[in-house]
């Protein structure tokens, strides 16, 4: 963040989609930032029993010393997201997609006017497309080509872009292969 000129201590919520390694476990390094140099509170909302998971996980990350001397520092709320509502000024409205047996949620932002849709992983079943439906701006999974297991291909995600001709998507989580076009890592995108 800090090379993006982004202040990690700015932001006052985190959404969630799920809670698989490749979605969490980034979020150690953050949670020492803002246990130790940054206090401001933060909000972490996600899936039922955010909480629940996301202490374990700093347990693992700095076991007894998590209980013992950082946890107190540590201002947090989590936060089961509800269908709608709005945390630390930020409307959402939250879709639950379908991914695996854990499931997901999905979620739209309103921002500045605009409504930016976040998937997470996702199969491209109907709520995908509730999610996407209206949202100008999309950052929707595609994790490679041909059959990917409870996740979103990249012949699923040109169809669902087609669907939606007026929604500008970005695609993440791509696992296999590359595509053209595609934006760099800390490339800032204007939307």
């Amino acid at each position: 963040m800090h090379r993006l000129g982004m202040d990690p201590g700015d932001i006052a919520v985190v959404f969630l989609t799920h809670f698989h390694g490749d979605h969490t476990l980034g979020l150690p390094p953050f949670v020492l930032h803002r246990v130790f140099v940054d206090r401001r509170p933060l909000t972490f909302v996600g899936p039922t029993g955010i909480d629940e998971h996301l202490e374990k996980l700093w347990e693992v990350s700095w076991g007894p010393d998590w209980q013992r001397v950082m946890r107190p520092q540590f201002k947090v709320k989590y936060l089961t997201a509800k269908a709608s509502g709005t945390i630390s000024g930020v409307r959402y409205e939250t879709v639950k997609l379908d991914h695996g047996t854990m499931g997901g949620n999905g979620y739209r932002i309103h921002l500045d006017g605009k409504v930016v849709a976040y998937s997470g992983d996702t199969e491209p079943t109907a709520p995908l497309d509730k999610l996407v439906e209206d949202a100008d701006v999309a950052i929707v999974e595609a994790t490679g080509p041909g059959d990917v297991f409870s996740h979103t291909s990249w012949e699923a995600a040109t169809r669902l872009r087609k669907r939606h001709p007026d929604t500008r998507f970005f695609f993440n989580h791509v696992y296999s292969g590359k595509l053209a076009g595609a934006v760099k890592d800390l490339q800032v995108i204007e939307v």
